[in-house]
């Protein structure tokens, strides 16, 4: 075989290794006590970063608008991962206080929603967030007003498209 061929071969193996590996790569397969710098070289940037009490942080990682899965990860004072939290779950929606919690707690909480939409009967946005309930698709709407405060959460089958179950 010619040395070209050869090289092209490696190469084609090498990136094929690389896209692999990086597939691999997955807030829930991060464990206690690693690296903040070398959780973000796995993962890339995070959604978003907040700060928490202690001189703590959290990162979000969401898998959304496809997905199902929204992962905290929280690193205390020296950067060290405390733990990892799928947060996508009937609990925490359910968790949710209409009239009090914000816009910006639900971002906080869950990161961006796979869809924003409005109705005529509400004045305001709904963002819609897919999780699994057990192993039930499923849908949360979370009703957001103008002034950006929660008012309503109301849940719903996800039914893939062209799902005829119904018909």
């Amino acid at each position: 075989m010619s040395t070209w061929r050869r090289r092209l071969g490696i190469g084609a193996v090498a990136l094929v290794s690389g896209v692999l590996l990086s597939a691999c790569a997955s807030p829930d397969l991060e464990k206690p006590g690693a690296r903040r710098a070398d959780v973000l070289a796995r993962l890339g940037a995070p959604h978003s970063t907040t700060a928490l009490e202690g001189n703590r942080e959290r990162l979000l990682y969401s898998t959304l608008p496809a997905g199902r899965r929204v992962f905290h990860l929280d690193f205390d004072g020296a950067g060290r991962l405390e733990r990892v939290e799928q947060v996508l779950t009937l609990a925490r929606f359910s968790g949710i206080a209409l009239n009090t919690w914000t816009q910006a707690d639900v971002e906080r909480t869950f990161g961006p929603p796979m869809l924003v939409e409005r109705v005529a009967r509400f004045d305001g946005d709904i963002w819609t967030y897919r999780f699994m309930d057990d192993y039930e698709p499923r849908m949360a709407h979370i009703h957001i007003d103008r002034a950006g405060t929660v008012r309503q959460l109301v849940f719903s089958d996800d039914q893939p498209p062209g799902d005829d179950r119904d018909l």
